[in-house]
């Protein structure tokens, strides 16, 4: 993979690691980091060689949000200047939540802001006990726009409006007990147990399987009831077409473990 200036990416054992390396300053979302991340997340989406993907941080903080140098220059934007970075980040959030690889983000520190947005739009996230996240933007006379649409597919309206409208920052279990984080484990074990968890998705899940079950997941809100089971019938015949399929039901029934 090209070499990145504001992150590092690394293959190992068909995972792809992505790592947010502007620690110095939290790992604030400036416009060129996010450029780097969305290259980043289309080069490992046709990597064959990658199943499931990691986001990670080094550093004391995850992601602090958007870059201060970057709100200073907001206050001078035209419109269409505010769109242009605003549709930027649109589309970093949309391809990590759309990707056809599952994306598990690794949160060793505080997600806040746009960074609590990069949580929001992962697949699964897994937390220390000490990390804290929030959407704090509307204490600044700013809203949470963006992340607003994928946090209410994802933890619902009820939940979503405590977290949006109060901008309160919440721990890492409460995060548990909303949806928006998998599960809180220690500072001293995060990184080996996110690493156990990809591969024991990449060994024992078939990765088409996944890919259709995401696809599916994400297409499905918009469609009527009607539209989503016409839906449905068509990738579920589409998935007995596949080779996985195939290849899943004939070690079913012989009673054989797969190790994808």
């Amino acid at each position: 993979m090209i070499g990145f200036k504001y992150i590092s990416c690394l293959n190992f054992d068909r995972v792809g690691i992505i790592t947010l390396n502007r620690p110095e300053k939290r790992n604030a979302l400036s416009f060129d980091l996010i450029s780097e991340l969305k290259i980043a997340f289309e080069k490992y989406e046709t990597d064959e060689q990658v199943n499931v993907i990691i986001l990670k941080a080094n550093g004391t903080a995850f992601c602090a949000g958007a870059d201060i140098a970057d709100l200073q220059k907001l206050q001078n934007y035209s419109y269409e200047e505010n769109l242009i970075d605003s549709n930027h980040l649109k589309e970093l959030f949309l391809r990590i939540y759309t990707l056809k690889k599952v994306v598990i983000a690794q949160v060793q520190g505080h997600a806040l802001a746009g960074g609590c947005g990069l949580v929001t739009v992962c697949d699964f996230a897994f937390a220390v006990p000490e990390a804290k996240f929030g959407y704090p933007e509307v204490k600044i006379g700013f809203i949470p726009a963006m992340v607003m649409i994928f946090l209410l597919r994802k933890i619902g309206e009820a939940k979503a409006k405590q977290l949006l409208l109060s901008g309160e920052n919440f721990s890492a279990e409460q995060a548990v007990h909303m949806g928006l984080v998998y599960e809180v484990i220690s500072k001293q074990n995060l990184e080996t147990h996110v690493m156990e968890f990809a591969k024991r998705l990449i060994h024992t899940n078939s990765s088409h399987a996944m890919m259709l079950t995401k696809q599916m997941i994400t297409k499905l809100h918009s469609m009527s009831l009607q539209e989503s089971l016409s839906f449905a019938a068509d990738m579920n015949a589409r998935a007995r077409e596949s080779y996985d399929f195939k290849k899943g039901i004939s070690a079913f029934l012989r009673k054989e473990k797969l190790d994808w």
